[in-house]
This record gives structure tokens, sequence and C-alpha cells, in this order.
């Protein structure tokens, strides 16, 4: 199947979702690393900066908590804290204020119950199904064509949710990026001359979840029309 996927007569659906996820990596890790190099004028820490965040909002109940990695930065909505990565969560610079910042957004849409927010949520075990067993739905469909396109259909039905998923978190992240720059600028915690390298590392950050929404939209084509061609 895998192969099919690659070689078979749609693996050109496969080329712009690559060509854009190899571009938002490198755009990501060139402008994340520029502005690592670049401290911020109040000289407030990813910490400090998500602290002060969460504080102002009424949620000093929320943890940030410090986590091994390079931009393994997250909020977790079950245990209701902010990790942020050992650059981030110490270092003052824009990209780790920018970074913290934007994690502290995710609380901020928890609390208000944006409504993305909310259905990302939900839809985590389901993809956390659908990640699994698509692959296999698929190959079974393929191994046993006498009993019709059944597995076929039920494996992209499965990988909808995976695609879904993706078209979901898009306006999350979003809406996250933007809910980071009004707290960041009304907190005085970067400097009017500051606003604009922060826009650029979460823009950087943002098309990663630009170049994945891509690459499962065209993948689900690709097997809508490889299945459509078994059946023939």
């Amino acid at each position: 199947m895998m192969l099919g996927l690659i070689f078979g007569p749609y693996w050109w659906f496969a080329i712009p979702g690559l060509i854009l996820g190899i571009y938002a990596q490198i755009k990501l890790s060139s402008t994340y690393n520029r502005y690592l190099e670049v401290g911020t004028q109040s000289g407030v820490t990813g910490a400090q900066a998500a602290r002060e965040i969460l504080d102002r909002s009424g949620l000093s109940n929320i943890p940030v908590e410090e986590i091994p990695g390079q931009l393994t930065d997250h909020f977790d909505p079950m245990k209701k804290a902010l990790f942020l990565s050992s650059e981030n969560y110490h270092g003052n610079s824009i990209s780790a204020v920018g970074v913290a910042a934007h994690e502290s957004g995710h609380a901020l849409q928890q609390q208000a119950g944006y409504a993305m927010f909310n259905l990302r949520m939900w839809l985590v075990p389901a993809t956390q199904f659908a990640s699994m067993a698509w692959m296999g739905l698929m190959m079974l469909g393929f191994f046993f064509r006498a009993l019709g396109p059944t597995f076929i259909n039920i494996a992209i039905g499965v990988f909808s949710v995976l695609t879904l998923f993706q078209i979901v978190t898009l306006p999350v992240e979003l809406d996250a990026s933007r809910r980071a720059k009004v707290q960041l600028d009304r907190l005085g915690l970067i400097g009017p001359a500051e606003s604009e390298p922060v826009r650029k590392v979460l823009s950087a950050a943002a098309m990663t979840y630009v170049a994945a929404m891509v690459t499962a939209v065209l993948q689900l084509l690709q097997l809508i029309m490889i299945a459509r061609d078994d059946r023939r």
C-alpha cells in the first residue's frame, strides 16, 4: 500500500505537501534560531512571560514547567499545565518569549471555551485511533478485494478524521498566536520594535501547521483516487 501511495499513478499528490513541509521546517528553524540570539528589551524569560500572561488572565492555577528537548513546548489541556523547552523556559530571547506566549494562548482558549479548541480536544482520541488504523484497513481492502470496497471505504473514512484534525488545528494555532501578540503588547512584555520580530517567529511556526493541513488534504484526495481506480 505504501509503495502504491509513493509510486502509484497519483504520486504527484504528495509533491506540494512535501515541498511545503520542507520549506516550513526550514523557515521555522531559521527564524526561530535567528531570534533566539536576540534578547527582549524587558529581559523577561519565557517562563516569566508565560507566568505573567496566565496570572493576569486569572489562571494562576496553571503551572509553567520545564521540559527537555527543542521546540517541545506545549499546553496540556488535560493536565492544565504549560510546558516549555529548557531554552525557552530560561531564555529571554524574542523567540523564547514568543513561543511561551503562544502556548499561553492555548490556555486562554480553554478558559474562554473557544469552540475550535474544544473541537480539537474532542477529536484527539479519535485521531490517535485513526493514525494507527487507517493504513491497516487500506491494506485489508486491497488484500480482500472480493469483499468489495468496504475496507477501503472505512479506511478513507478513518483517514478523514486525521484530515479534519489538521484542518481544525490550523485556526486553533493562528488564534493562539493572535492572543499571544495581544497579551505581549498589553502587558508591555515586548517593546514596539519587537512586535514585528515576534510576529515573524509566530508566523513561521504557523506555516508548519499550514503544511500539515495541505499534506493531509492531498493525501486524502490521493487515497480517494486510488480507491476509485481499484473499484474499476
